[in-house]
């Protein structure tokens, strides 16, 4: 050998499999929860679950016509405050906690809650992150 382990992992990389991991984990849990939701409250929890799952990209359209322009990767600088904002875990978790210290209590907006959940997890599950004012991935 010349100095170097064979097989050793740098510990950044070590750390960035736990964390995928751990969103990874917590993706499925939301999914789980939505899903669970949808069968015991009806087509409106379930709609609403699978809406929400899907909506933070849609923050994508906002600056549509500016998408051929952007380098590979980059989201339009117009639209980044908006998938930012789609994609902040404390915006659906302090809705939730509000959730359930109000007498509010719908169930398709608890459901839609854990399919936005799911989504930001996934997205961090698999490396997708908020991105930086000129709309490339936050390192």
């Amino acid at each position: 050998m010349t100095g170097t382990t064979a097989g050793a992992t740098h510990p950044r990389s070590t750390l960035t499999v736990l964390r995928r991991t751990a969103w990874l984990a917590a993706a499925l849990f939301w999914s789980a929860f939505a899903v669970l939701e949808a069968v015991n409250h009806g087509w409106a929890a379930g709609t609403l679950a699978l809406a929400f799952l899907v909506l933070p990209d849609l923050t994508f359209l906002v600056a549509l016509d500016e998408a051929p322009r952007m380098a590979k990767g980059q989201l339009a600088p117009r639209a980044v405050p908006y998938y930012n904002g789609m994609h902040r875990a404390l915006v659906p978790l302090a809705l939730l906690a509000l959730y359930t210290v109000t007498p509010f209590t719908w169930a398709p907006a608890f459901a839609a809650l854990c399919g936005w959940l799911a989504h930001i997890s996934y997205d961090r599950a698999f490396g997708y992150g908020l991105r930086t004012k000129e709309g490339f991935q936050r390192g």
